[in-house]
Order: C-alpha cells, then sequence, then structure tokens
C-alpha cells in the first residue's frame, strides 16, 4: 500500500467504529455523553477504518518513542536520574532503581476523545522497566491519586513484594519499595493489584516489564507493543481498542523498519472486558517465543492469539519494501482503532 492509497484510506474513514457516548467525558459518574460535534460529523461521512485528526491534548507519550523507551532513556540526563539510575553491585549484576508515582490523568485516546485514566507516571502505558537477568530491581513508589494502589509484577519476587494482599496496598499519599531480582528471562509486565481489579486494570494501571538474557539476543530493531482498551461509557464493553492506548496511531504515523532488518516486538496483551487479544502482520510470518522465556521459538505464524496477561516476543525479518498493516485479527477490534502500519524500507 502506498502513501497515495493510505492517505485515501485515513481520509474515507472518519470516526469508524469510534461511536462511544461519553468518548468526550471527562467525568467519573459513569454517565452517558455524545462525542464532540466533530468527530459525531466525521462518523456520518463513511464507516471505514480510521479516523480524522490527530492527537490533539498530547498529554499522554510520543507513543513512536514509546516504541523503544524502556528505563526513561526518552528523558535527557539530568531529567532521567530523577527517576532511574543504575548501580554496579558484586558478578557483573546491576541495581536498577525507579522512582513510579501514580496520578490520576485525563489521557486523549482518540482525536477529541478523552479518556479519565489512572496511570504510572502520568502515561498509558506506563514506563517500560528493563533490566539483565540477576540485576536487583528497587521500585519506590508513590501514591498520589485518591484511592489504594499498588504495582503487582509478573515474575518471581518474595510473597511481600507482590502487591496483591489488602495489607500490601498504598494508600493515598503513602510510598512502599518494592526490591526483588529480576528472574525469569523474558517478555512480562506489571500492573496495580488493588479491588476492584478489572477497573484498575482498564484505567490504565499496567505497563512492560523485560528481562534480558546474561547473552545478549541478536542485534534487532526493538518495539513495546502493549495491546489494551477502554470502555468509554463504563459499561464494561470497551468502544476504543489499541495498541498503546492511541487509536490508530501507527496509522498516521507507520513504524519504520527496514527491508531484511531483525525486528523483534515485545508484545503484550492487558485488554479488560474481552477474552482474547491477536496479533496480525500482513504478507509476512515471524517467530513466536511464547512468553520469552526460551531460546528457540514456540512457533512460526503470521497471527498470534493471546488471553490477558499472556505475551510473546515476536521476530520477523521484512522481505519487501512498502507499507505492511498489522492489527488485530478480530476484525471488531481492528475497526475501532487496534490498527496499524509498517513502513518498510530499502
Amino acid at each position: 500500500m502506498n502513501s497515495v492509497r493510505r492517505a485515501l484510506l485515513m481520509a474515507a474513514c472518519a470516526g469508524m467504529a469510534l461511536l462511544c457516548q461519553s468518548g468526550s467525558s471527562l467525568a467519573q459518574d459513569h454517565s452517558t455523553h455524545q462525542l464532540p460535534p466533530d468527530a459525531r460529523r466525521h462518523s456520518h461521512e463513511s464507516a471505514g477504518l480510521g479516523t480524522v485528526g490527530q492527537p490533539a491534548r498530547g498529554g499522554n507519550i510520543d507513543l513512536t518513542t514509546y516504541l523503544t523507551t524502556w528505563n526513561f532513556s526518552n528523558l535527557p540526563s539530568g531529567e532521567r536520574e530523577k527517576f532511574y539510575r543504575e548501580t554496579p553491585l558484586s558478578e557483573g549484576r546491576l541495581m536498577r532503581e525507579y522512582r513510579f508515582y501514580m496520578v490520576n490523568k485525563e489521557i486523549e485516546i482518540a482525536p477529541g476523545v478523552v479518556f479519565p485514566a489512572w496511570t504510572y507516571n502520568g502515561q498509558v502505558p506506563g514506563p517500560t522497566i528493563r533490566a539483565t537477568f540477576g540485576d536487583r530491581i528497587r521500585i519506590r513508589f508513590l501514591n498520589q491519586g485518591d484511592r489504594p494502589h499498588t504495582i503487582h509484577f509478573h515474575g518471581f519476587h518474595p510473597e511481600e513484594m507482590d502487591g496483591s494482599d489488602p495489607s500490601q496496598f498504598v494508600l493515598p499519599g503513602e510510598e512502599f519499595v518494592y526490591e526483588f531480582d529480576a528472574d525469569p528471562v523474558g517478555v512480562h509486565l506489571y500492573h496495580c493489584h488493588s479491588l476492584p481489579l478489572t477497573q484498575h486494570i482498564h484505567k490504565g494501571l499496567y505497563g512492560v516489564y523485560i528481562v534480558d538474557p546474561k547473552v545478549p539476543r541478536a542485534p534487532a530493531r526493538e518495539l513495546i507493543m502493549m495491546m489494551n482498551g477502554f470502555d468509554t461509557n463504563f459499561d464494561e464493553e470497551n468502544e476504543v481498542y489499541a495498541v498503546n492506548t492511541f487509536a490508530f496511531y501507527y496509522v498516521h504515523h507507520p513504524i519504520q523498519v527496514r527491508k531484511d532488518e531483525m525486528v523483534r516486538i515485545y508484545l503484550v496483551n492487558i485488554l479488560e472486558f474481552d477474552m482474547i487479544n491477536s496479533f496480525h502482520v500482513h504478507a509476512h510470518f515471524f517467530n513466536e517465543f511464547r512468553t520469552g522465556t526460551l531460546s528457540v521459538p514456540t512457533n512460526y505464524t503470521d497471527t498470534v492469539a493471546l488471553a490477558q496477561a499472556e505475551r510473546s516476543i515476536l521476530e520477523m525479518k521484512f522481505r519487501y519494501p512498502g507499507e505492511f498493516m498489522f492489527h488485530a485479527h478480530k476484525t471488531e477490534f481492528a475497526e475501532k482503532g487496534w490498527h496499524g502500519m509498517f513502513q518498510v524500507t530499502e
């Protein structure tokens, strides 16, 4: 698909299935609201794929930068040191120290559609944490919200670091320090485990946690992809679906890769209210390393299905230059935002 065809795709389809009645609501009273007039106008013009317009408010994260950001590497050095630092330990290990805070924040999830999110460090998904197997991880977590929150990590850790028991909930204004070793190797996730769990996850309290093997994987262009969705009218059904939060973002901003370059995707599903999510790439296949814990692939395919909290590392090389779609192979999800493009150059 060339750039003209992509422009036609985006221009021909306006509000698609973003008929989420409370899309512009900033309230948390679960009342029903309409989309902004401009979005409603576009939705009547066409029923195709895509949205009209670009992110207007900012206030979340640059989703092109997010793809390749971990351990706050997007921040300048002086600012980064406020949230992350490394200290050498014995036997080549590192102490990796992070500062996380929880804050309520309105984020844009489609052009003109704002969602009242709960966030780690003001963004959804939260910052990506990355360590080498055996490193020590220490996270100072400050709850600046209005109700109890936690951080629960998938991986090995002591019981008191689990963040799942009510006795471990961090009250508003309080701080807790999580500390454990990075283990096992793979792509994992973290999320709030306060109750009701569906609400705390759906509202945005989650992120990616990567543990690299001591012997590094082969060089690759590495990309972080969190499959998520949003219930904009609070009826426990999603109206907007996405990879990395903003509907159709990677249609408007295709992911740049090179022909024959190794591309490694850290794919995590955190979708609430739907049992299964999926990832499909057009015209190419990938090796799947389920959970990333093994050094040999567990599948060779062009489509993978994941339940909530399941994740995989996908490795692929594009044989041909051009623009290739990737999207959920549940067509409802694709038509409501979970749809993007790879731009492959020579």
